[in-house]
């Protein structure tokens, strides 16, 4: 039993769930969900935590969320914050903390001074997002308990779902919530969450208490009043939900001992459960001044200072008075933050709503809206809420709209989104009305953090014909974008040519939708142009500065796709800084995109530039995909560097942070089959490229798709299946030859030349390097440049090996200048297979670096197929008679084994990589575990401890 201040009731039958919650909270970063059915005792749960972890010296700071808030950005954290003062630090509050100030009016003074607010929501939502984050990390080891989630407006979940993602250090999130009163098939979040490596948490689901909790929290409330026959009839009533135990309780402890049998009494009483018995009983019991004031808050439905109680029950500030003392010490209402009143629980709010008379509950309706309308400002939301109440429709529809507009110009995006989709969602809503409210709506949407909810809002408006079709092709746009941009999804472009059709090419709704289909990379260059063409016609002398920047970065991203030589200079000309945010979002996407063209090109060190710089200029303007997309290429920049070490888990733990971004799943799975082919796990490696493949054939970029392909025919190869390879080659390669993107065939072509000539057929071959030359004729395209001398190169071995190897040297100095150490060791390790029959010494010199990198890239399979090539070829030196012996330690291919052990590699998977017979590798496994001394399963562990033998 826990401790309790006197009169409240202890906490029973939770200290599994306790111990559970306080763990995580001691542990930051942590993210705790508290789910249960109305009345089982989320918040005694969280409020008994909160205790004691105050106590310990952790600042915890609680918000509510409430079915009839007022429009306020990030409400409930900005009730939590508000309680933060006495843990803020005495200086050195972030700038970025100072947006909050308007918020935050009492602690305005600690905070920095407040600049100006920017000039569009967006920004505004950013900037704040960046403020709370910035206050919070300020606080020190902190715990924020948000109640009630599933009252949560959008952008709260959206904020909540972004601290849960990317935690801050020292802050452990909880939460409660009810899961049936959300909306069907809905996390608490909006969207899936999926703990952080290295961050905690844990969900808590609260079941009814048993038998023994009733009977414990009996003893607690009525002593030796409460016999086992009453615990047991308490237990019945209650069904185990501590709301109801609790109700009964204060009933019976209020009641003087006497002839009366407590346990007729609540046998007698009927369904639900003694609920609405118990909260009844205590009612009849209050004066009629204190029953009106009673019922004036079960009207108004949120707590209330004493003066609008008063107001409503049409009492004097004396009756009022006293009235609520009587409330309160009949535990029928509570005082909350603030001065103000409510019910001790929502559930007796709603007893005590239902038992009010229809005329009653008409007139203090009526008496509410006359109080809340004459309240500067006036909470729109609950003025609202009342005239449907009182059936006047019209008035309903206007103080909706009101407050939609409200929300969005005080920037809180979730109320105005939950207020929009109640007008969209009403049958009879005029067609101006709703035209306006789907556009506001649809803007709201797709500015959203959680893409899936975005998404399915747009889908849900496009499929309703009540709304004007002009306004569903502006709308249609919005969808397409959002498809393309935050799930890189095909789906996209279709939407985007039907959104033209539905506007027609001289609408400036339509001009982003024709400067996105000029991108669509499975068109030709000549559809790609004639949509580039209709969008730079349509803006032509448009006063729209951020419509003209958007044409102007889609130029720049299609030159930039085929290597034209002036892009670059261009782009240094595009604005950096001023107060057009849009236009400065359009230069961060043309700088982005033009670095993911850079790494295509072989541009890499241009590209980190570019990229860096994108990121800088999306994070300062709000452009939040551009930041995704931009530290997705950092990490690919990272892979072609050799920067391997602990990159997988950079790429698991983006996509963690982004589980509705498929294209970070692409990405990672092209990583981790091209780390597997290299430490020999073909099986693997060829699993991993499946399922890139599978998912970027819905994707927009054909490189995703072409090295996607270039890696499984790599891996058919490698497996000694050459037509398999070959015939998946000319699939991907077909593709590229319909939109004309070869300088995008990263990797493809010389996978290709090797499986045709595997399959002797050589003028296929010869016929796909033409090719790739004449289409880079002109063109500046470092890496295509590079495997075209790679591909002429393989054709040229067995005719002309001294002028292949000058070839794979072309491409070798090509891949060393682009900075991409594994590319330039396998063109080393070419050259020198070309020269080992003419020149073995200059052989025997190119493989020495090609060997330096595998070894340091831990590329255990190139190592093994390089000191074959060596022998093979007679490039090693004779050994020394007798055999070297090695004791206790490793040999130097008992640690190659031991490696690939460590990966979990098969037999086979070991043989196939280090070129040996299944029966040789099973010597080489057994010696491995004799001289480490431990089994198979344990290599992983072994090796991670003590990596050197």
């Amino acid at each position: 039993m826990s401790e309790s201040p006197p009169g409240a009731f202890p906490l029973v039958g939770r200290a599994r769930e306790l111990e559970l919650l306080l763990a995580a909270a001691r542990r930051p970063p942590a993210t705790v969900l508290v789910e249960g059915e109305a009345g089982i005792g989320k918040s005694r749960l969280v409020r008994e935590a909160a205790a004691r972890l105050a106590r310990e010296g952790h600042c915890v700071l609680t918000g509510h969320c409430h079915p009839l808030r007022e429009p306020l950005p990030y409400g409930p954290l900005v009730d939590a914050l508000q309680k933060a003062g006495p843990w803020l630090p005495a200086e050195g509050l972030p700038v970025a903390a100072a947006p909050l100030a308007r918020l935050l009016p009492s602690l305005a003074d600690r905070l920095p001074s407040t600049p100006p607010r920017p000039p569009d929501p967006p920004t505004e939502r950013l900037l704040l997002v960046q403020a709370v984050r910035a206050l919070l990390a300020s606080l020190g080891p902190a715990v924020v308990i948000v109640e009630d989630a599933h009252w949560a407006d959008e952008a709260t979940r959206d904020l909540l779902l972004l601290l849960a993602r990317d935690p801050l250090d020292q802050l452990c999130t909880v939460l409660t919530y009810r899961a049936e009163d959300l909306a069907p098939d809905t996390p608490v979040l909006g969207a899936a969450y999926r703990p952080l490596p290295g961050t905690g948490g844990t969900v808590l689901r609260l079941g009814p208490l048993t038998g023994p909790d009733i009977r414990e929290l009996a003893r607690a409330a009525l002593g030796e009043r409460a016999t086992a026959e009453l615990a047991d009839s308490l237990y019945r009533r209650s069904e185990g939900l501590p709301l109801v135990a609790e109700e009964d309780l204060l009933t019976l402890r209020e009641q003087h001992p006497g002839p009366d049998d407590p346990v007729e009494r609540l046998r007698d009483a009927d369904v639900p459960r003694g609920l609405r018995e118990a909260v009844t009983e205590r009612l009849a019991r209050l004066s009629p001044p204190a029953a009106t004031v009673v019922a004036a808050a079960a009207v108004l439905a949120v707590p209330s200072t004493e003066q609008v109680l008063g107001a409503v029950a049409g009492l004097d500030e004396s009756a009022t008075g006293a009235a609520l003392v009587e409330a309160l010490r009949c535990s029928i209402l509570r005082e909350s933050d603030g001065h103000s009143y409510a019910f001790r629980h929502t559930l007796a709010q709603q007893v005590a709503y239902r038992r009010l008379p229809g005329p009653t509950r008409r007139r203090l309706h009526a008496a509410t809206v006359d109080v809340l309308e004459r309240q500067t400002p006036q909470p729109l939301v609950q003025i609202a809420h009342h005239a449907l109440a009182l059936g006047d429709r019209p008035a309903w529809l206007r103080r909706t709209e009101a407050a939609a507009a409200q929300a969005a110009a005080v920037g809180d995006q979730g109320t105005a989104t939950t207020l929009l989709r109640q007008l969209l969602q009403q049958p009879d809503t005029d067609s101006r009305t709703r035209s306006a409210a789907a556009l506001d709506f649809a803007r709201l949407a797709s500015q959203g953090v959680d893409y899936n909810a975005g998404a399915t809002a747009l889908r849900e408006i496009l499929a309703d014909h009540r709304v004007p079709a002009r306004t569903r092709g502006e709308i249609r746009v919005g969808y397409g974008l959002l498809l393309l941009s935050q799930a890189a999804d095909r789906q996209g472009f279709a939407e985007l040519a039907q959104a033209v059709a539905e506007l027609g090419d001289s609408s400036p709704e339509a001009l982003p939708a024709m400067a996105a289909l000029a991108l669509d990379e499975s068109a030709t260059r000549e559809q790609a142009e004639l949509w580039m063409a209709r969008a730079e016609q349509a803006v032509r002398g448009t006063p729209d500065a951020e419509l003209a920047a958007r044409v102007r970065a889609t130029r720049l991203t299609l030159d930039a796709s085929t290597g034209h030589p002036a892009v670059w200079a261009a782009l240094e000309r595009l604005p950096r800084h001023g107060l057009d945010l849009g236009v400065l979002r359009q230069t961060a996407r043309a700088l982005a995109n033009a670095g993911d063209c850079a790494i295509d090109l072989g541009e890499d060190g241009r590209a980190a530039r570019l990229v860096t710089e994108g990121i800088e200029l999306a994070r300062a303007s709000g452009h939040r995909s551009v930041e995704l997309y931009g530290a997705l290429n950092l990490l690919r920049l990272d892979g072609l560097a050799g920067r391997w070490a602990g990159l997988e888990e950079r790429f698991d733990a983006l996509a963690t942070a982004h589980p509705d971004t498929p294209v970070v799943d692409v990405e990672r799975a092209v990583f981790q089959g091209v780390l597997g082919l290299a430490q020999g796990r073909p099986g693997r490696a060829a699993e991993y490229f499946a399922q890139a493949a599978a998912v970027a054939a819905g994707q927009l970029s054909m490189t995703l798709a072409g090295r996607s392909a270039a890696g499984t025919a790599a891996t058919r190869l490698a497996q000694g299946a050459p037509d398999q390879a070959w015939a998946g080659a000319r699939t991907a390669l077909a593709a590229v030859r319909r939109a004309g993107s070869w300088p995008k065939a990263v990797g493809l072509v010389p996978v290709a030349v090797t499986a045709a000539l595997a399959c002797d057929d050589r003028a296929a071959a010869e016929a796909l390097a033409d090719e790739l030359a004449q289409a880079l004729d002109g063109r500046t395209t470092p890496a295509a440049t590079a495997e075209l001398h790679t591909a002429r190169g393989l054709l040229a071995e067995q005719a002309a090996p001294e002028r292949a190897a000058e070839e794979h040297a072309a491409a070798h100095r090509i891949w060393q200048q682009a900075g991409r150490p594994y590319h330039a060791a396998r063109a080393a390790e070419l050259r020198a297979r070309a020269l080992a029959g003419v020149h073995p010494e200059q052989a025997a010199a190119a493989l020495a670096p090609a060997a330096d990198t595998y070894t340091a890239l831990d590329a255990t399979a190139d190592l093994a197929r390089l000191r074959r090539l060596e022998q093979d070829l007679g490039l090693t030196r004779p050994a020394r008679p007798g055999r070297r012996g090695y004791g206790d330690r490793l040999s130097p291919r008992e640690e190659e084994v031991a490696a690939l052990l460590a990966r979990n590699a098969t037999n086979q998977e070991i043989a196939d990589a280090l070129f040996l017979s299944p029966r040789t590798v099973e010597h080489h496994v057994a010696n491995v575990l004799k001289k480490l001394g431990t089994t198979r399963k344990a290599v992983p562990a072994t090796r991670s401890a003590d990596p050197v033998s």
